[in-house]
């Protein structure tokens, strides 16, 4: 009778195998759980750009942004005060809707639109759950007012929003982006093309940072009723609340605006303004590497500026500054002066000079409020500012003997 003999080698290394698995797979798990971590974290080191140096400065020791553009503003007088690669046509994702809301707001300002106006969501203009693109999530064929679609716009960035109002003023995003170029033409940005109102890729739309800081400060200037809205944090509609994509919202209290911008293309945006006391000041932040990103190089940008310039006034409105010389009439000087208060944005410490440029062959009548010439300052004998000259009193023309009499006069050079 044959003997069956059974080896306990195989059991032993089956339980062995067996009690290693949980462990294995927890590894293995583990290991999973950081790989997405530690690969954003090398694709974001893999995509920084270098910092980018100031091209162009009015005080020392500008900050190097790592972006493809950034510039500094003064809102008051469009004085650039650093900037680099401000020229340069870049994609402005979504900084695009500030023309789209702009125009908004300038319709609203004319009548041409009011505020309750309803605004139709084509099937073109809405939104279709993507999470690709953002959205104020208007219902299809549903109605909005004016109002919430600026909103939308504005806080939400909705592409909706934008497509729809587009529509709504010229019949389609195509009619809507010859109203923008148009205007961008007009405020003298030189730099800019628009093929849409939503900032949604193409090759064709661009914008530099000058350009959109000119934007910025038409919207400032000209806007005044709805500016306070590039402040709200959120905005509910259609049941759906969310926020304001601009950080510095909720931590710089001096912040008040503007937008925010992304795509693959255009990197991370932002143009913002600060008033800080008297002075206020825009910031353009183009294609940066994340949200974090634009939201530092902006707090590094303004805490510059506010720290290396300060508000001068040379001289007061409604005093005499000089006389002009008038031909023809009955008086041969008028007063002149500053029709409206005059400030200027200077490096600290630095000592600001005037000089009066009177406009030659002056002749009556001159009416008061008439400009007659410029004041411009200087620092350091660089100009870094000028405002108008004006006549502080009417100069009737004189009468035909008296104007002969002067006439005579002027050719014998007395």
């Amino acid at each position: 009778m044959q003997k069956k003999t059974f080896s306990i080698l195989p059991l032993v290394l089956a339980i062995a195998a067996a009690s290693l698995v949980p462990a294995s797979a927890s590894f293995a798990r583990g290991h999973k759980a950081t790989k997405p971590a530690a690969a954003k974290k090398a694709r974001a080191a893999l995509n920084a750009l270098p910092p980018l140096a100031a091209q162009i400065s009015l005080a020392g020791n500008p900050p190097a942004l790592p972006a493809k553009a950034w510039l500094i503003m003064d809102s008051d007088s469009g004085e650039v005060l650093a900037s680099a690669n401000a020229d340069e046509a870049l994609p402005p994702a979504s900084l695009t809707k500030m023309m789209t809301s702009f125009l908004v707001e300038q319709a609203l300002r004319s009548g041409k639109l009011k505020q309750t106006d309803l605004v139709s969501v084509s099937e073109n203009a809405w939104c279709r759950g993507s999470s690709t693109e953002s959205c104020m999530y208007l219902p299809l064929n549903s109605q909005a007012t004016v109002i919430d679609i600026l909103r939308g716009i504005v806080i939400q960035s909705g592409n909706d929003a934008s497509k729809a109002i587009a529509e709504h003023m010229a019949g389609s995003e195509e009619g809507f982006a010859k109203l923008m170029n148009a205007e961008a033409q007009r405020l003298g940005m030189k730099n800019t093309h628009f093929v849409n109102p939503t900032g949604l890729p193409d090759p064709q739309h661009k914008s530099s940072a000058l350009d959109l800081a000119i934007l910025a400060r038409a919207i400032i200037r000209d806007s005044k009723d709805y500016y306070p809205i590039y402040a709200e944090r959120d905005f509910k509609y259609n049941g759906i609340k969310q926020g304001n994509r601009n950080a510095l919202l909720y931590t710089d209290p001096s912040v008040d605006g503007l937008k925010t911008g992304h795509t693959q293309e255009a990197g991370y945006c932002l143009v913002t303004s600060s008033k800080r006391n008297d002075m206020r000041l825009i910031t353009v932040i183009l294609n940066t590497d994340s949200a974090q990103a634009r939201a530092d190089q902006t707090r590094t940008l303004l805490g510059w500026g506010f720290s290396s310039f300060e508000k001068a006034t040379p001289i007061q409105p409604n005093t005499v500054i000089t006389k002009a010389k008038v031909s023809f009439g009955k008086a041969d000087m008028v007063d002149a002066g500053l029709a409206a208060p005059w400030s200027l944005t200077v490096p600290r410490g630095q000592t600001v000079e005037t000089a009066v440029e009177i406009t030659p062959g002056l002749e009556a009548p001159v009416v008061k409020g008439a400009v007659v010439g410029k004041v411009v300052a200087t620092s350091k004998g660089k100009q870094v500012g000028a405002t108008p000259l004006v006549a502080l009193a009417d100069v009737e023309r004189a009468g035909f003997f008296l104007r002969g009499w002067q006439h005579i006069a002027k050719l014998f050079g007395k």
